[in-house]
């Protein structure tokens, strides 16, 4: 008999930042989010979360959400700096609301960490397609409705080689993944590494996405909340 094929997930962790400060995202009502109070860190400084989180489960990516940026609000780019110069060896997947092309160019010649495009914030599939190789691709859901122009939806061949499934009314949430539709999209694009995000419970939600082929997911509830733990990998 053939080798049984062993497959692994990886654990993204998830930090959003607004008005300089992490905050506590749920159910992608970011008029609501306040400053983040968890055992992980004394403090809401994006630096200190941060090192809390990378310390409670091993990853290699911090996903950085600069909601101020996404919202249209300015930006906290010094965070994400401070982000970069404090964390060496972690890779930054940085979602601040990307929407033009110098933005996409100027954040790649800074060097602090990989774009996230928000199908949120695309009014075409034109910055995607332009960034391919070196962005990550985040399809944005709320419900079961697409956020973002159709034509990025409707063509997975212009996806780039990572794309985050993000259901925003989970997030936060004891919902567990929308497991579903994460099946549809890896479906359609069998050549990304899909990563789920939004509405993970707990290690009892990772067989179902490993067994779909989902290759991460985004996470930061379960590990402030500690129902995600380092020994839950480890087994």
């Amino acid at each position: 008999m053939p080798p049984t094929e062993e497959r692994s997930i990886s654990v993204v962790p998830v930090i959003d930042l607004k008005h300089g400060l992490a905050v506590r995202a749920i159910g992608g009502q970011r008029d609501s989010y306040a400053p983040i109070k968890t055992p992980l860190s004394a403090t809401a400084d994006p630096v200190d979360v941060a090192r809390g989180l990378l310390g409670s489960i091993p990853a290699e990516t911090l996903y950085v959400a600069d909601l101020d940026a996404i919202e249209g609000r300015g930006s906290d780019r010094n965070s994400v700096r401070r982000l970069r110069a404090a964390l060496a060896g972690t890779e930054l997947w940085v979602d601040a609301g990307f929407a033009q092309e110098a933005q996409v160019r100027q954040f790649l010649e800074e060097g602090i960490g990989k774009p996230v495009l928000g199908s949120e914030s695309q009014t075409s599939a034109d910055l995607v397609q332009a960034f391919k190789n070196d962005a990550v691709l985040s399809l944005d859901f709320r419900g079961d409705t697409f956020v973002g122009p159709a034509a990025l939806l409707d063509d997975p061949s212009s996806w780039p080689r990572s794309v985050i499934v993000m259901t925003l009314a989970r997030v936060g949430t004891s919902a567990g993944p929308d497991v579903e539709k994460l099946k549809r999209i890896r479906s359609r694009a069998p050549h990304a590494r899909v990563y789920a995000a939004g509405g993970l419970r707990g290690p009892e939600d990772l067989p179902a996405l490993v067994q779909i082929g989902v290759s991460g997911v985004l996470v930061a509830t379960a590990l402030h909340d500690g129902r995600l733990r380092r020994e839950h990998l480890l087994r």
